[in-house]
C-alpha cells in the first residue's frame, strides 16, 4: 500500500501543437510523487560515462603505419616550381639545435661510426658509413664531397612542388634542418636522386625500399605535404610487399653522437738521435671551422615575398642591411 503522502496524478493532455490533437485513447501516465519525508536509498547503478570527453592528441605512432597513413595523404598535382631556389630553405645547414655545431656536421657524428673531429668538437674530418641506399661501406674524409651527401628524404623540391611553396621561411627551414628528413648517403646516388620523387627515383638497394618510402610518408604527413598521383602509386606499390611497415621515429631534436666523437690524436714525433736534442717544434695551429656561407635576402622586398618579414636576428636571411634601425628586426 503506498504511502497516504503519496498521490497518483491522472494526467490526461489535451495540448494540441501544430494543430495536431494527441490521442486521447492513450493510457493515462501515472506519476508517482516521492514522500520529501522518506530517505530514497541511493542507486547501485554506476555513473553514465562523459560521452563528450575528450582523448589525448593522437601522435604519429597512432595514426597506423605507413600504409594507412598513405591512403589518408591528399593526392593533387604539382605544384608550379616557380621561384624555387635552395635560398628558399634558409641558410644551407644551420645550428638549429644551437648546440654549437651546424647540422651537417651534426648528421654525420650521429651516422657514421669511427670518426675523427676537429679540435672544435664540431667538425667531422673522417669516418665510416653503412650506407643505406647502396648497402655499401663508405670511407668518408672531409674535403672529398664526391664521397658522402646529406639527403633531404623528401627532397626540398619535391616538397615546394607539394606544398611548401605557400610556407614562410622558418617552416620551410624547418623542413630542412629536421633530422627526421636527413640521412647521410652515398653522394654518387645521392645526385642520382635530384628532386626526384617515389615515381621518380628508388635506392638502388631493394632491402631499405620500404623504410625510405615509410619515411617519406611521415615526413609528408608531419609537415601536412601532399602527393601527386603517380607518387601516390609508387609508394603504394613499394608498401604492399611489407605489410604493416611502421611510420619513422619521430627526433625531436637532432641526433647526438657524444659518445662517438674521438678527439683527433695528438701526433707524436721521434726526434732523431743527436747529440743535443733539438727543441720540438711548434704545433701548427688548429684550421679555423668551415663557416657555411651565409644565406641573406637581397632587400626587405625579398623578404617580404618569401612571407618572412619581419626577419630578426637569429631568423634565415637577417641581414643588418635589412635592419637600418639596428633594433635587431629587420624590414618592420
Amino acid at each position: 500500500m503506498k504511502s497516504p503522502l503519496r498521490a497518483v496524478a491522472a494526467l490526461t493532455l489535451l495540448l494540441t501543437f501544430g494543430g495536431c490533437d494527441l490521442d486521447e485513447s492513450a493510457p493515462v501516465a501515472e506519476v508517482e510523487v516521492a514522500d520529501p519525508g522518506v530517505t530514497q536509498p541511493e542507486s547501485d547503478e554506476p555513473e553514465p560515462a562523459d560521452t563528450e570527453a575528450v582523448g589525448p592528441t593522437p601522435t604519429a605512432a597512432a595514426l597506423g603505419d605507413a600504409a594507412t597513413v598513405l591512403a589518408a595523404l591528399p593526392v593533387k598535382g604539382r605544384a608550379p616550381m616557380t621561384g624555387y631556389d635552395r635560398a628558399m630553405f634558409g641558410q644551407a645547414w644551420m645550428d638549429a639545435d644551437r648546440n654549437g655545431c651546424d647540422t651537417r656536421n651534426d648528421m654525420l657524428a650521429a651516422h657514421l661510426t669511427e670518426i675523427r673531429l676537429e679540435s672544435n668538437g664540431c667538425v667531422v674530418t673522417s669516418g665510416v658509413l653503412a650506407d643505406s641506399y647502396t648497402a655499401t661501406v663508405v670511407d668518408f674524409v672531409k674535403g672529398h664531397g664526391a664521397l658522402v651527401d646529406i639527403d633531404h628524404i623528401v627532397s626540398l623540391g619535391n616538397s615546394w612542388a607539394t606544398g611548401a611553396s605557400f610556407w614562410s621561411m622558418q617552416q620551410r627551414a624547418a623542413l630542412a634542418n629536421d633530422p627526421l628528413n636527413l640521412l647521410p648517403v652515398d653522394a654518387s646516388a645521392n645526385r642520382q636522386k635530384g628532386d626526384g620523387d617515389a615515381a621518380t627515383w628508388l635506392p638502388p638497394s631493394k632491402s631499405y625500399r620500404c623504410e625510405y618510402v615509410a619515411r617519406q610518408v611521415t615526413v609528408k604527413q608531419k609537415y601536412g605535404l601532399w602527393v601527386t598521383p603517380p607518387e601516390a602509386a609508387a609508394m603504394q606499390r613499394i608498401l604492399v610487399a611489407c605489410p604493416g611497415e611502421p611510420l619513422a621515429e619521430d627526433l625531436a631534436q637532432l641526433p647526438t653522437a657524444t659518445d662517438q666523437r674521438v678527439p683527433e690524436p695528438t701526433p707524436t714525433r721521434t726526434p732523431a738521435p743527436a747529440p743535443a736534442p733539438e727543441p720540438a717544434p711548434a704545433p701548427a695551429p688548429a684550421p679555423a671551422p668551415e663557416a657555411p656561407a651565409p644565406v641573406y635576402f637581397a632587400n626587405c622586398t625579398a623578404a617580404r615575398a618569401a612571407g618572412a618579414a619581419p626577419v630578426r636576428v637569429g631568423d634565415p636571411g637577417y641581414g643588418r642591411h635589412l635592419d637600418r634601425d639596428g633594433d635587431g628586426v629587420g624590414c618592420e
